[in-house]
């Protein structure tokens, strides 16, 4: 089965490093191109091919502002993801709690070996 387009859906816009990189910026506020530009350390080219990606699935708006293009996170579309990772969140509470658990049980036993005298670096 071929794989989807990068620009089809959410899911396949965040897969990209940079891409959650700029989404994060943008979370925090408005920024310019120029800005991301600065603090990314990309290519103008590079910012704005990503920019392109992300607008094209709606993760982003652009609004212009005189001679500069602002561009703001619209979370709507990252909906979606949150519902699906939210799925797995039962799964990984239950694994943190059992390692939890291991991690007192370690921490009993290395307690209950030191004052037995039984110290580990003898």
């Amino acid at each position: 089965m071929a794989r989807a387009a990068t620009t089809s859906d959410a899911f396949n816009a965040v897969a990209e490093p940079w891409r959650r990189e700029i989404l994060d910026l943008l979370a925090r506020g408005e920024r310019p191109v120029g800005d991301l530009v600065r603090v990314l350390g990309l290519a103008q080219p590079q910012v704005s091919k990503h920019l392109r990606v992300l607008r094209e699935v709606d993760l982003v708006r652009a609004r212009d502002n005189g001679r500069q293009r602002v561009y703001r996170l619209n979370p709507a579309p990252l909906k979606g993801i949150h519902d699906w990772v939210a799925g797995y969140e039962r799964l990984w509470n239950e694994r943190f709690d059992l390692m939890d658990e291991v991690l007192d049980e370690l921490m009993l036993d290395e307690s209950t070996e030191g004052e037995n005298g039984n110290d580990v670096d003898d």
